[in-house]
């Protein structure tokens, strides 16, 4: 018989409804039977394209006689981390500050009040590698509950007093918005963590640093760094070229497990991939690589491609895993991965020899079984003759068992994509990436935004599902609308970017600190309200806040965000030469409020050639988090709903540019050649 998770919104959820462990969704129902029996909670926390989820669940959740086990003495509540990112937070918080290592599945034991006493990630079904089994620690835990019931107390009254105590630092309120020199220094300490060899921070595993790398070309766009730039590019190009990301399908998997970006752990995000379009479109926009241009394009397509739901949002994730023809079982990569006689089969000998030297498809090897994982470790001398190549090898592909999809939407998530959408779209001239934006942030409109002005973070087949929306929530899908806004030029979006973040400051901000909270005021308590200026796979929801209120203030004029936006970037200064890779985006962010950001208003006739070249060179410029409005001359309309087109008048009859910096405007200019300059344009406007 099915459990309680048959009827869940979140597919993760479903796929443990068969599972003969009496699974609980999270709330107080679960802990009340739990203080009701007398027993602890085993909270068990994943997601749906988690490999080591799938495994752990086929090793012992399936196993009826373990679950037996389980379920007589403890309550069990799973958690789907994506739809509960505040649940993860807090006990994630707790596993790390106990094991030094965090990671998923997520597997803790709690007090009927919530309190954590005993953490750990993967259990395998026997001892093995040094780990006990998750028997073992069942066994361990429940003898420590009934025998030394104290102490199980004890511990967990100093777990929850040390939470209490980290989250007293992020409140201090005792920093400044970060200076040129707490921006320089980050610069410098992650120099000493680059890979000078091959791209990326840090060794194995590695993961793409798209929040670092968009500081880097801001710092770059503000200071001329090369070092800086360069540290980006070689970044992008490795990335590009290694196994993490999929030459024949586009997009990128969540990390390589090698310094090499080689192979990677297969699943495909959304977030990575909507963060990595833009991240490889603002490289081709500081560099002009033709690489990163078509990495973009290809990611963007991607994404329309494999992602797109039908109500036209974008799903979550796509699996690791995926159906081994060979040995019909469910194997990670078995999708991406070739062997050469597959290359000869499919192409004939000659081809298969080309397509190896391109794709480094060798006999050995580099993945498991004699498979190879996709590179391009170089440009083609034939691109005709490559794109052949790809298409056929893709076609070959496509009838493989495909990966499963996890199509439950996060606003956050696509509030990212949204703004990445837009600007490729605009930048690189692809009206239908633009129509795909809008598309999504009408669903966010129609499905997430609730009628008093609240996001709920999920959905699914178009229907909302129960969960409040947290920060990372309202800051990314402002960012969204405020991407579409510059884009498309509708005051709609600049409007509903606007109510967004007056949620943000009305129930979301600690006034006496400036500092940001995940939840709001009036969410579900936990044992702790989650709060972390620190990026994961994601920008922080608190920087990410920072940057969105940062535009909004450039746009409208007004001093209460651009205020709250420098008190939540204070935190960015203590941490910018502690742990530049972990603040990424908020030094980014910093850059655009050095910078100013600069306000580009071009005001001419809607569809004008004139209007239109001078927008193009304000989308392309390279000055830090600028912002762009367009409007026709004299519409009061326009001006009442963009206080930055106000008073713009034409210059001389002709469509004109104003690019105004520290409350500071410099003379209007009709010469788009001359708004590329200022603004810092470096690729060709034609």
């Amino acid at each position: 018989m099915p459990n309680r998770l048959a009827d869940a919104t979140s597919p993760y959820l479903r796929q443990h409804a068969e599972n003969p462990v009496d699974w609980w969704e999270w709330g107080a129902d679960a802990f009340e039977e739990a203080r009701r029996r007398g027993v602890p909670v085993l909270l068990s926390v994943g997601y749906a394209s988690c490999h080591w989820c799938h495994v752990m669940a086929h090793e012992s959740f399936e196993d009826a006689e373990l679950a037996g086990h389980l379920n007589e003495r403890f309550v069990a509540v799973k958690v789907d981390r994506e739809e509960r990112p505040d649940v993860d937070a807090v006990y994630m918080e707790a596993v790390q500050a106990a094991t030094g290592q965090g990671g998923w599945p997520m597997t803790v034991f709690l007090t009927p009040d919530q309190e954590p006493f005993y953490f750990g990630t993967y259990f395998p079904p026997e001892p093995r590698h040094g780990m006990p089994s998750f028997r073992q620690v069942l066994d361990g835990v429940d003898a420590a509950w009934r025998e030394r019931r104290q102490e199980v107390g004890e511990v967990a009254g100093r777990i929850r007093a040390d939470l209490a105590e980290r989250a007293a630092v992020y409140s201090a309120g005792a920093h400044h918005p970060p200076g040129d020199a707490d921006l320089h220094q980050a610069l410098v300490a992650l120099s000493r963590e680059f890979d000078q060899a091959r791209g990326g921070f840090g060794g194995a595993p590695k993961f793409p640093p798209a929040m670092v790398v968009e500081f880097l070309l801001r710092h770059h766009a503000r200071t001329g760094s090369e070092a800086a730039l360069e540290m980006a590019v070689r970044t992008g190009e490795a990335m590009a070229r290694g196994g993490i990301h999929d030459q024949l399908g586009g997009g990128f998997a969540r990390y390589a497990v090698d310094a090499g970006w080689v192979v990677p752990h297969f699943e495909k995000m959304l977030y990575d991939n909507a963060l990595l379009l833009r991240a490889y479109l603002h490289l081709w926009r500081a560099a002009g690589s033709g690489l990163a241009r078509r990495v973009a394009l290809s990611t963007a397509d991607f994404l329309l491609r494999e992602l797109r739901t039908p109500e036209g949002a974008f799903a979550s994730a796509l699996d690791a895993d995926s159906l081994d023809e060979e040995t019909g079982a469910m194997a990670e990569g078995a999708y991406y991965a070739w062997e050469p006689g597959q290359l000869v089969d499919l192409l004939g000998p000659a081809d298969a020899a080309t397509a190896a030297r391109l794709f480094t498809v060798t006999a050995d090897g580099t993945f498991e079984h004699g498979t190879s994982v996709l590179q391009l470790l170089a440009d083609p001398e034939d691109f005709a003759e490559y794109e052949e190549i790809r298409r056929r090898m893709s076609e070959a592909r496509a009838a493989r068992p495909a990966p499963a999809r996890d199509d439950k939407v996060v606003a956050a998530w696509n509030g990212l994509a949204i703004a990445a959408l837009a600007e490729t779209g605009a930048l690189l001239e692809r009206p239908d990436l633009v129509e795909a934006a809008e598309r999504a942030a009408d669903l966010l409109l129609a499905v997430h935004l609730t009628p008093d002005g609240r996001l709920l973070r999920t959905s699914r087949d178009g229907r909302a599902g129960a969960n409040a929306g947290v920060l990372e929530d309202y800051a990314d899908t402002a960012e969204g609308f405020l991407a579409l806004y510059a884009v498309t030029g509708e005051a709609e979006w600049l409007q509903l970017a606007g109510g967004l973040l007056d949620t943000v400051l009305k129930h979301f901000t600690d006034e006496a600190s400036g500092a940001l909270y995940d939840t709001a005021d009036d969410a579900e308590q936990l044992i702790r309200r989650p709060q972390d200026p620190t990026d994961n796979a994601t920008p922080s929801g608190w920087t990410a806040a920072a940057g969105a209120l940062l535009t909004y203030a450039a746009y409208t004029g007004s001093d209460r965000h651009r205020t709250a936006a420098e008190r939540a970037l204070g935190i960015v200064g203590a941490l910018a030469g502690r742990a530049p890779r972990f603040i990424g985006w908020g030094l980014a962010v910093a850059e655009a409020l050095l910078d100013g950001p600069r306000e580009v208003a071009v005001v001419g006739p809607a569809g004008d050639r004139a209007t239109e070249a001078l927008r193009r060179a304000a989308l392309l410029g390279t000055a830090p988090g600028a912002v762009v409005a367009v409007g026709s001359p004299g519409a009061s309309e326009a001006a009442d709903e963009v206080p930055l087109l106000a008073d713009r008048p034409l210059v001389g009859g002709e469509p004109a540019a104003y690019v105004c910096r520290h409350f500071a405007c410099e003379a209007p200019t009709t010469d788009p050649a001359v708004l590329a300059e200022r603004l810092g344009v470096a690729v060709a406007l034609e």
